[in-house]
């Protein structure tokens, strides 16, 4: 069994931000496996499935960024599933606009939704999928930035960077995540 979280902010005002990418890919898997996110339990929004044999569930946790990890520990705890049989995917103001970065651990680089789930889960040894957003420019706020929405020129690397971690998921399902590492930080 595999868990998929998608990081973000509940509420319509937040739906298209740079903050919530994370919720834009679950929301991807959800369409592609047809897996539909009908459950709300653990804080979160969930969904389960069967998707080549593999029993997946999506999360998009709704505690708000900060608090993330407070919907995870839970629904981990309820499938009894291991650290590795989890994967989280978040933005990343470090990468440009359309890139991945896949790792295995590290530490939460200053986003607050991975702290909470590195305190949640008592480990920074957990897999996940950095989604590029870049940074502010013109002296912009990050927090402005964030909760802001991409540009239009921006849109087809931000579809681009969905597609490529939907596909990243989809290849863990049949292969450990380092080789999915190897294959998409290429």
């Amino acid at each position: 069994m595999k868990l998929i979280v998608g990081l973000g902010n509940p509420g319509r005002e937040y739906e298209t931000t740079r903050h919530n990418i994370g919720f834009m890919v679950i929301d991807e898997l959800s369409k592609r496996w047809n897996i539909p996110l009908n459950q709300q339990k653990f804080k979160g929004i969930y969904g389960s499935g069967v998707v080549g044999g593999e029993k997946v569930v999506l999360l998009k946790p709704l505690t708000y960024m900060n608090l993330s990890g407070e919907s995870i520990r839970p629904l981990m705890d309820f499938y009894k599933l291991d650290v590795e049989d989890f994967v989280v995917m978040y933005d990343d103001l470090d990468l440009p606009v359309g890139k991945l970065r896949l790792r295995m651990k590290g530490s939460a680089g200053g986003h607050n939704g991975i702290k909470s789930t590195i305190a949640h889960l008592g480990t920074q040894e957990f897999n996940r999928i950095r989604i590029g957003i870049d940074r502010p420019r013109n002296g912009m706020k990050v927090v402005d930035y964030v909760l802001g929405r991409f540009t239009s020129e921006e849109m087809p690397e931000v579809q681009h960077s969905i597609n490529k971690s939907a596909d990243a998921c989809e290849k863990w399902l049949t292969v450990p995540f380092f080789q999915v590492m190897n294959t998409f930080n290429a």
